[in-house]
């Protein structure tokens, strides 16, 4: 059964009372939509594997902001570690409404440099732990009727990239999870959509920013003109989360400064 939504109207963007785990939430991309989150009204989760269970700026931000947060420390590359993490949240009194798939790594080198252990690391961080943690908590979502799940996905969900073979791989499955999950539960009132970043700068963008020749050739591309950063994503993140979003399934959303349609 599909819970009642509320009507669009202005409050149709509001999470209050809602409840959000956001995985990777210690930095960049995730403290900026777990700070988007709380600041339209959610109640966070976060979780990261050097995520500080006490005083983390993440936490500072939500509780500044009037919101609860607790803490997960939880290695992404452990699949026994997400789902004892699943568990949890499956054990816990109140229901998550929103799920954040943020967690992510990154491994450069070219593909025939590119050993099996990097491989499997990869895969496991950005593809199979967020598919296994989204499918425990996705199913209290179906079972009730209602839910949110975004997944952070890439402007190599789209493309191939150059020496992340790994994680292109990775991040253009993530597109293709998102369209099949949004399939399976739209149906349940359980909204399935990526965000794909562009040029963001942040610790995985490090390398190609510190790149005179790199950066120079990424930002000719990019009609805004500048790397992107993290609080441009806020935006479509409480878009996402919120009932503004009720009948968007299956969508990938671009924010990169117009790279997709140069």
């Amino acid at each position: 059964m599909i819970a009642e939504r509320p009507s669009a109207g202005p409050d149709c963007f509001s999470l209050q009372g809602r409840l959000a785990v956001v995985t990777g939430a210690r930095r960049g991309i995730g403290l900026a939509m777990a700070t988007a989150l709380a600041e339209a009204g959610a109640d966070i989760i976060g979780v990261s594997a050097s995520l500080e269970l006490e005083g983390s700026e993440v936490q500072q931000a939500v509780e500044a902001l009037g919101r609860t947060f607790s803490a997960h420390q939880v290695d992404f590359a452990d699949r026994a570690a997400v789902a004892h993490l699943a568990e949890e949240l499956a054990a816990s009194e109140r229901a998550v409404d929103i799920l954040v798939n943020n967690a992510g790594t990154i491994e450069r080198a070219p593909a025939i440099d590119h050993t099996d252990e990097a491989w499997d690391r990869v895969i496991e961080v950005d593809l199979s732990s967020q598919f296994v943690l989204t499918r425990e908590v996705g199913r209290t979502m179906v079972e009730r009727g209602s839910g949110k799940v975004i997944f952070t996905a890439s402007m190599l969900s789209f493309q191939g990239g150059v020496n992340v073979v790994g994680y292109t791989a990775a991040k253009s499955a993530i597109a293709g999870v998102t369209r099949a999950l949004a399939n399976e539960w739209a149906s349940h009132g359980v909204n399935v959509n990526a965000i794909a970043p562009g040029y963001i700068a942040t610790d995985n963008t490090e390398a190609l920013r510190q790149d005179p020749a790199r950066s120079g050739a990424i930002l000719d591309r990019i009609p805004a003109g500048r790397w992107g950063d993290a609080s441009d994503l806020k935006g479509a993140a409480v878009f996402l989360a919120s009932s503004a979003s009720d009948y968007v399934h299956g969508a990938v959303i671009p924010v990169d400064g117009g790279w997709l349609g140069r």
